[in-house]
């Protein structure tokens, strides 16, 4: 038996039967702490990645394409198909060792605390205060590096929104995020090029890997195992590389039994799979939220080559009670040109002065309209309803963030709308952004899907309880972005590796007793 190594499925024989005491399906946000924290309790674990094994020094030299196709999940054409007033929304999922950590923007927040009052006093979840999940934010945070972004480390870029929020009188925060040694490429979404990103392939499982744990990639986990009544492990198939057409062949197959089984393949892919093994929750794959995502683009007559600092450097949280995150980013060069307006001579001049451009984004809290659904096919059917509210929400989020680039010196923004020209004042933008502007004319993202398996005091009420272990079958636990009973309001990178090792320690504990002393 192989200890403590990466193996590639590609490359394993044509039918594979491996025996562990744990087997994770994602190494993700969710999988990675599960991973290390039980491996170095001295279980035999095993983590299986449906997507391939690409070390940091290798996806780091990566252009943005290259990134998209060998790391993001369908190239990074994921969609939520909108139902009434909404937007299509594109969805980034990672697809490789690492998960999606290694295509965020190492963005890390703690969950806020009226979101913890809300699960707590609405939900009853009392073992989900901000008390209770503060060691376990403090373990990550330590393991992922977590620190502030220093002021240097803003583009300049940045700096423009800034000045002009600082006129309005909105107060404007220094990131923190999961970095260790920043240069400011400003490509963390695309992965880093100098490793300083402790994105879960870097921070958890080398400690994993050397602990013992075996780290299969190309390995597609197709059901849930049982016997007499209890999850018993797991089975898939394995998978070659892509094709030049960009499918996937099968080479083999594999068979995992374990004593307990982890699930953190994500909140599109955990239910589905659970869904594909036979499982009955009413709850299960529904509740979905994105934290729908929106930004602007501004052009100034100062170069500012936006691209040079951190990535994502300032928030601002200070509408929070009204629905909405606002935080800064930039985007390699070649990803903001595809998306400005215009045809023709308008666009080629404002490619020519890309490197007078600055972006700043938001997000809303919304309220769960999203669900998945099994189709034919590898991946699933999502589907989303956004609320009055949220729509709402996010055209006045639009509105603040274009204020402040006008105020700011922008000579003209862009708006997140299809068809819209550029505008040079807020009665340009009061012009295009009203009540109604139809949803489904808006650009919107993603990269937050949460709460298609969630957490509940029973079964009526979820699909896990507190600690992850599901109420329909035991031996079973879900720790990924999926368990989250609400929308969180900010980026769930954090939130899930918080979540995750909060479940590990108690499984660990169960599992591994003398281990913990």
């Amino acid at each position: 038996m192989t200890k403590g190594a990466y193996l590639e499925g590609r490359n394993l024989g044509p039918k594979q039967q491996i025996d562990c005491d744990v087997v994770i399906v994602g190494s993700g946000a969710g999988g990675g702490p599960m991973a290390r924290i039980l491996a170095e309790a001295g279980l035999d674990v095993v983590v299986l990645e449906e997507g391939p094994w690409i070390p940091s020094e290798v996806y780091g030299k990566f252009r943005p394409s290259e990134t998209l196709r060998h790391i993001g999940r369908e190239a990074g054409t994921t969609a939520v198909l909108g139902l009434g007033d909404t937007p299509l929304i594109t969805v980034m999922q990672g697809r490789a060792v690492g998960g999606s950590t290694v295509l965020t923007g190492g963005v890390c927040f703690r969950v806020p605390e009226m979101i913890h009052d809300r699960w707590v006093k609405e939900r009853g979840l009392d073992m989900l205060s901000i008390k209770d999940l503060e060691p376990a934010f403090e373990a990550a945070e330590r393991e992922s590096s977590v620190a502030v972004v220093p002021e240097d480390m803003r583009s300049r870029a940045t700096n423009k929104w800034v000045e002009g929020a600082t006129k309005l009188g909105i107060p404007v925060k220094s990131m923190s995020r999961n970095t260790e040694g920043c240069v400011g490429y400003g490509r963390c979404n695309f992965g880093c090029p100098v490793g300083a990103k402790k994105s879960v392939d870097l921070a958890y499982l080398p400690a994993a890997v050397a602990a013992g744990a075996r780290v299969y990639s190309d390995c597609l986990v197709e059901k849930v195992l049982t016997k007499e009544g209890r999850a018993r492990g797991v089975r898939g198939r394995l998978l070659s590389a892509r094709d030049a057409r960009g499918s996937v062949r099968r080479v083999g197959q594999f068979e995992v039994l374990a004593k307990h089984v982890v699930l953190a393949a994500g909140t599109v892919h955990t239910p589905l799979l659970m869904m594909r093994s036979g499982f009955r929750s009413p709850h299960l794959g529904r509740h979905m939220t994105l934290h729908p995502g929106f930004r602007v683009v501004a052009r100034f007559a100062d170069r500012l080559e936006g691209w040079k600092g951190a990535l994502q450097s300032v928030y601002v949280d200070h509408f929070e009670d009204q629905g909405v995150t606002l935080t800064g980013l930039f985007v390699p060069p070649s990803v903001l040109a595809a998306g400005l307006p215009g045809t023709g001579p308008a666009f080629a001049e404002r490619i020519q002065n890309l490197d007078r451009l600055a972006i700043f984004g938001g997000i809303v809290h919304d309220e769960g309209g999203g669900r998945v659904h099994d189709v034919p096919g590898r991946e699933p059917l999502l589907t989303y309803r956004l609320g009055a509210k949220e729509k709402a929400e996010m055209i006045h989020g639009t509105k603040i963030i274009a204020e402040a680039f006008l105020a700011g010196g922008a000579e003209e923004v862009y708006l997140p709308v299809f068809g819209a020209p550029a505008m040079r004042s807020m009665e340009d933008v009061g012009g295009v952004l009203h009540d109604q502007l139809s949803a489904r004319r808006m650009e919107c993202v993603t990269f937050h899907p949460l709460g298609t398996c969630r957490i509940g005091r029973r079964r009526e009420e979820g699909v896990v309880d507190a600690w992850g272990r599901s109420f329909e079958l035991p031996n079973l636990t879900v720790a990924c972005g999926s368990v989250f009973p609400t929308s969180i309001g900010v980026n769930s990178q954090l939130p899930i590796l918080a979540m995750s090792t909060r479940m590990a320690w108690r499984l660990r504990d169960e599992l591994a007793p003398r281990a913990h002393v």
